[in-house]
């Protein structure tokens, strides 16, 4: 049963725990749903902390960030489970979108060599003039590619991008031969290096410090973004949403990566067990322990893409209008 599937049938069945009564249906559209990423998401649901908090949810998989996005702006999702940053980027075109609880610390994102081209790709320069699997154009992993590629000195578009979604996907398309390079997350980057060891990374930033050498300062990941319109008109269902993902954020913290793992779709999880347990455990830093935005980490997010997009640059945009902490406070002040 595919994820989409598995949310039309908990949609029918699940009821509010008692004093919650069910708003409409939300429509959450999420970037590449097996992707570690996007766990807080996922687990939600699978704890049943929508409902708790008084939201009816429907998980809607996507292969990445952009397709997510295009879902929420042509008005066939509600909210979007994926990167913060597109906020920013949509901002610059006059399009307002917040983030309204926001679950990865850091992006988690990895871009790791073909095996077949370990000699022939050393440096992130190298790629220019190949073709580099990305989750989808547009996302957030090709972004990631496009500002790498402009900080080696290579034109940002000088790689030529093939969407190839996350997870087994795109382990498919690098073993393949597919592409010569990936952007992509854990599990499929664990997962990858279990069977290649000389796996060549040519970028990670699936820790802290990793972030921090690359971008000067931490750099906000996954989060649940929306139109600003959405949340003026349904400001009971984004604290429910809000609150739902903090108290998940909460149960990551305080339970072992085998509990957690026990509460996943058996087809989320894959059939390599092992190496997604090790993908797992590995990320558990990755995620926020209270679901606020760090302001610091925004304004890196917003210099990062004024460097890379005049069009950003020349916008002299709000921040502070791109996310909003105050959902997310007063679901901890109820606690």
């Amino acid at each position: 049963m595919n994820i989409r599937k598995l949310a039309l049938v908990a949609a029918v069945t699940l009821t509010a725990l008692p004093g919650a009564a069910l708003a409409e249906t939300v429509k959450i559209a999420i970037g590449g749903a097996a992707c570690l990423c996007y766990l807080p998401t996922v687990l939600a649901k699978q704890l049943g902390n929508y409902e708790k908090h008084g939201v009816d949810v429907e998980l809607i998989d996507f292969k990445g960030g952009s397709q997510a996005l295009k879902a929420v702006v042509g008005g066939s999702a509600d909210v979007v489970s994926g990167y913060y940053e597109h906020t920013i980027n949509l901002a610059a075109k006059k399009q307002q979108l917040a983030a309204f609880v926001t679950y990865d610390q850091f992006p988690g994102i990895v871009i790791a060599v073909a095996p077949d081209e370990t000699e022939n790709i050393k440096t992130i320069a190298d790629l220019a003039g190949k073709t580099v699997g990305v989750s989808a154009p547009g996302s957030s992993t090709d972004f990631f590619l496009k500002y790498l590629l402009g900080k080696a000195g290579q034109a940002p578009d000088s790689a030529a991008v093939v969407g190839v979604g996350l997870g087994a996907t795109a382990v498919a398309a690098i073993e393949q031969g597919q592409v010569d390079a990936v952007v992509t997350l854990d599990p499929a980057v664990t997962v990858l290096k279990a069977r290649h060891p000389d796996l060549r990374l040519l970028a990670d930033t699936r820790s802290a410090a990793d972030t921090e050498a690359l971008f000067g300062s931490g750099y906000p990941g996954g989060a649940l973004y929306t139109l600003q319109s959405w949340i003026d008109d349904n400001p009971e269902a984004v604290q429910g949403l809000a609150a739902a993902i903090t108290e998940t954020l909460d149960y990551i913290h305080s339970h072992t990566p085998e509990e957690i793992m026990a509460q996943m779709p058996a087809e989320m999880i894959g059939a390599e067990k092992e190496a997604y347990l090790a993908a797992l455990t590995s990320s558990i830093p990755m995620y926020s322990e209270t679901g606020l935005m760090d302001p610091k980490g925004a304004e890196t997010v917003l210099a990062v893409f004024s460097a890379g997009s005049p069009d950003v640059a020349a916008a002299n945009i709000d921040l502070s209008r791109t996310y909003t902490n105050a959902f997310v406070e007063k679901a901890r002040a109820g606690q």
